[in-house]
């Protein structure tokens, strides 16, 4: 038996930060992991999709080279290259990882952990047997979540999940998209980038439903008008058949046929093996394991992060909460996790969000005022050609704080941080707008809307009155 100060269960973005930060703060420290280093994010989501998307991107603008006066020939792809480069930069920074856990003096455990008692963890490798028993004063659990799989769906060859689409090496001529969440509109817009024929079904009456109606309106005119991808929202996909290298369903009368669905519904947490009811750990109905605001479970020794406690399931949160539940078990200083978290999408274009949303503060009976402004009035986006969106502004309009900020266009992802910073420092839209940001770039796009919350807009037309 080997005794730690801390053992985490995961190696994903929460665990191994999780781990590190309490290494930092002098525990002596485990962590168990049942698969790969970097968990799902690193090995088979954020970083092998954006791998691919980068790709499927620049691709997209090389066939549209002429509108910035280049000629490069026809452009092609090949996507087994493609695939190979995304392996190549995931075991780059799986190799990374490994590394910072044995410069932080972190012991690595290769197996499944569960509980025996709230302070001994057994350690089983894959056969089933036993390789380890850990005692532990406390336990960080970041097991994460995994693609959900209703029993309706038939299961076949031409049928993948998220992480199934990823280990391809060919990519299909055409593809149904089940669900118009984050994860299906980000890979309906890298695969049409590509040429695939796209079809995304998602039974809500619109895709990506906790955005603001605008923001949605952008992203889905981009989709359907210039990448060709037909949109199909309000019903369900029914009837749904897997033949020989051909998968079908039923959308209301219309009969909807691909060589591929991937299949992008949600996800579901992680906590099966972990032997939680000998600990006396109940989840909710939809398996989640409750925390307070410290990430701290009933069991006062125990923590959860991540995907897994059913908070905001961003591989950023998970690190966030993983170095506050380290930072809680090895100081006496209390700290809570962080509740303001911004959101990427990296579809096409680019979306960013943090904060409320106008449909939600609006909703909450606040008096707010909205400052808009498009990149095709901002001089980088049009030396760049990428003219598409705009960003906006949500502000309370008794006090001028800022609320949230919303951005649909080239570099959303990136933008969204000083959004998220200037939200999070209670700043208001007068405070941005007299922040002088250099110019030409994407990101003085801010300030000028943030003039007009005001009115102020110096490029743009004024309002008729």
């Amino acid at each position: 038996m080997e005794k730690f100060d801390v053992t985490v269960i995961g190696g994903g973005p929460g665990g191994y930060p999780a781990a590190i930060r309490a290494a930092q703060l002098g525990a002596s420290v485990a962590l168990i992991e049942k698969e790969e280093l970097g968990g799902t994010c690193l090995n088979w989501g954020c970083i092998p999709t954006k791998t691919l998307i980068a790709s499927s991107e620049l691709f997209h603008r090389m066939k549209h080279a002429d509108t910035l006066g280049l000629s490069a020939g026809k452009p092609d792809f090949d996507y087994a290259a493609m695939s190979k480069r995304k392996d190549a930069v995931v075991n780059k920074l799986k190799a990374g990882i490994g590394m910072l856990m044995k410069g932080n003096g972190v012991k690595v455990f290769n197996g499944i952990g569960s509980f025996v008692g709230r302070n001994r963890i057994s350690v089983a490798g894959k056969d089933g047997r036993e390789i380890a028993v850990i005692e532990t004063s406390a336990t960080i659990i970041a097991t994460g979540s995994e693609s959900a799989m209703p029993g309706f769906i038939p299961k076949g060859d031409c049928i993948v999940e998220s992480r199934g689409f990823l280990g391809l090496t060919k990519l299909p001529s055409s593809l149904i998209v089940l669900g118009g969440g984050v994860i299906g509109c980000e890979f309906a817009c890298m695969t049409a980038q590509l040429g695939s024929k796209v079809t995304v079904v998602e039974m809500l009456e619109d895709i990506l439903i906790t955005l603001d109606a605008d923001i949605r309106r952008e992203l889905r005119t981009n989709m359907e008008k210039n990448l060709g991808i037909r949109v199909l929202t309000g019903k369900p996909l029914e009837k749904i058949a897997a033949g020989k290298g051909k998968v079908s369903g039923m959308f209301g009368d219309e009969k909807i046929e691909a060589d591929m669905m991937i299949v992008a519904i949600g996800r579901r947490p992680v906590t099966k093996g972990l032997a939680l009811e000998k600990v006396g750990i109940t989840t909710n109905k939809a398996g989640f394991i409750p925390v307070d605001e410290f990430c701290r479970t009933s069991v006062a020794t125990i923590y959860a992060i991540g995907d897994v406690n059913g908070g905001i399931q961003l591989a950023h949160a998970a690190t966030s909460q993983g170095i506050t539940a380290a930072e809680n078990i090895c100081s006496k200083q209390r700290k809570k996790a962080e509740r303001l978290v911004p959101s990427c999408i990296f579809t096409s274009p680019e979306i960013g969000s943090v904060g409320l949303t106008e449909q939600a503060a609006r909703e909450k009976s606040l008096n707010v005022k909205i400052g808009k402004f498009p990149f095709a009035a901002l001089g980088k986006a049009m030396a760049s050609a990428e003219d598409r969106g705009f960003v906006k502004w949500v502000v309370d309009a008794s006090t001028d704080q800022l609320l949230g900020a919303h951005a649909v266009g080239a570099h959303a992802t990136e933008l969204i941080s000083e959004a998220a910073t200037a939200v999070r420092a209670e700043l208001t839209a007068g405070e941005i707008g007299r922040t002088v940001h250099c110019h030409p770039t994407f990101s003085e796009i801010w300030m000028e809307a943030a003039h007009a919350v005001h009115g102020e807009c110096i490029h743009a037309a004024p309002k008729r009155k």
